[in-house]
């Protein structure tokens, strides 16, 4: 055994003994509102992003395989040097057209999208100015990008972010990054707020709104939608196509037609990272589709959601505030976390449990995720199996006496 791999070894042992050490469950069955995990049978999925339960809709399967058959299995290399297929002009136009948007691109996950819009719009006259609780890839991204200057202001706060736009240098190129939904917290960014104070800086808005398309809004369009910012010219969208819009795989820009077809010329992960799979873009535009069409998805979840947040606040348990589909109730520390996961799982309830280093120290949460799939019964013994875990682990009373 080499010394790295025993300094790893030790390493995995040291979290296993500190109850940190994540086991990942192995699925034998489609996403859904029941999942098949080996070793524990069937139980109810409340920790998915398959929002709006498309990720195994007959349709959308259908169309994917339908591409399998009629495309193949992948694209064999980058766009620019084997081409584009059919499906992904199909996807791109019909994401464009959801998005409000000249055009739109894709990748193949929203971390790829991210990186590669801000290290095409990064350079030695570019300001960037991000939300401290963004996802890890526009953390990332604006770390590869190097940007001339960047500052990150406290979560939702536009008064900080006016402070840091009047402290930074005098820049040709001022972006502001934000989460349209924080996955973490479940809030939404501040957005007429930010919108305001891109038009008064002339800087533009990118907005990774990955869990909010499908979720949030009167039809499911997201965060833009919700407070009236589709079409504005001075905000970019990024997104994922593995979340509520199908489930698989894959992530998007949309924009003004020049960037799309700038970053489709130049950005390093077009370049130089194979493209989305045919029957991944068939399936995503099937998905797409089907949330077009039926609107009443979006109406279905919201209801779903408020339900689990009044069955968890019954039991005791408070869940922070909040109007998407995440639901996050902090336990505090990261081997509680797991420990009420664990337990949840041999309840028959799968939820996970997020501790550092994804989440900050003594912040450690269990993330309740609701699906339009869900039926009230299953939402109700969700949060009774919580209430239970939790009191075991003296969060709460004895379930008992409740």
């Amino acid at each position: 055994m080499s010394a790295l791999e025993a300094e790893l070894r030790a390493e995995l042992g040291a979290m296993g003994e500190a109850g940190t050490l994540k086991r990942i469950p192995v699925l034998s069955s489609p996403q859904g509102p029941t999942v098949q995990i080996q070793g524990h049978g069937e139980v109810l999925c409340l920790c998915s992003n398959d929002y709006l339960g498309l990720a195994n809709h007959p349709q959308v399967v259908a169309a994917g395989a339908e591409a399998l058959a009629r495309y193949g299995a992948g694209t064999a290399s980058v766009r620019f040097i084997c081409g584009k297929f059919v499906p992904h002009v199909e996807l791109e136009h019909d994401l464009a057209a959801f998005a409000g948007t000249e055009s739109a691109l894709t990748y193949v996950s929203c971390w790829n999208a991210n990186a590669a819009v801000l290290d095409a719009l990064c350079d030695a006259r570019t300001a960037v100015f991000s939300d401290r609780l963004n996802h890890a890839s526009i953390i990332d991204g604006i770390r590869l990008a190097r940007p001339a200057h960047k500052a990150v202001y406290e979560h939702a706060d536009p008064d900080e972010l006016r402070r840091a736009l009047a402290a930074a240098p005098a820049t040709e190129r001022r972006l502001i990054v934000t989460d349209g939904v924080f996955s973490m917290e479940g809030d939404l960014a501040p957005m007429p707020e930010l919108a305001a104070i891109a038009a008064e800086h002339d800087a533009t808005l990118i907005v990774d709104d990955s869990h909010g398309l499908g979720v949030i809004g009167e039809t499911g369009r997201g965060v833009l939608e919700r407070f009236d910012l589709i079409g504005r010219g001075d905000v970019v969208l990024t997104g994922t196509l593995g979340k509520a819009l199908g489930g698989a795989a894959g992530g998007f820009v949309a924009g003004g037609e020049g960037l799309c077809a700038v970053l489709e010329q130049r950005s390093r992960p077009q370049l130089y990272s194979n493209g989305l799979p045919p029957s991944v873009a068939a399936s995503a535009r099937r998905a797409l589709t089907e949330l077009r069409d039926n609107p009443a998805l979006v109406g279905r979840l919201r209801r779903n959601t408020e339900a689990m947040r009044a069955a968890i606040a019954a039991t005791g348990l408070e869940p922070l505030a909040g109007e998407s589909a995440i639901v996050p109730i902090i336990v505090g520390e990261t081997a509680t976390a797991i420990r009420i996961s664990a337990r949840l799982l041999e309840l028959g309830v799968y939820v996970t449990g997020f501790g550092y280093p994804v989440v900050p120290e003594g912040t450690a949460r269990v993330r309740v995720q609701v699906s339009a799939a869900l039926e009230p019964a299953q939402l109700e013994r969700a949060a009774g199996a919580l209430a239970q875990a939790a009191a075991e682990l003296g969060l709460l009373g004895d379930p008992a006496t409740r």
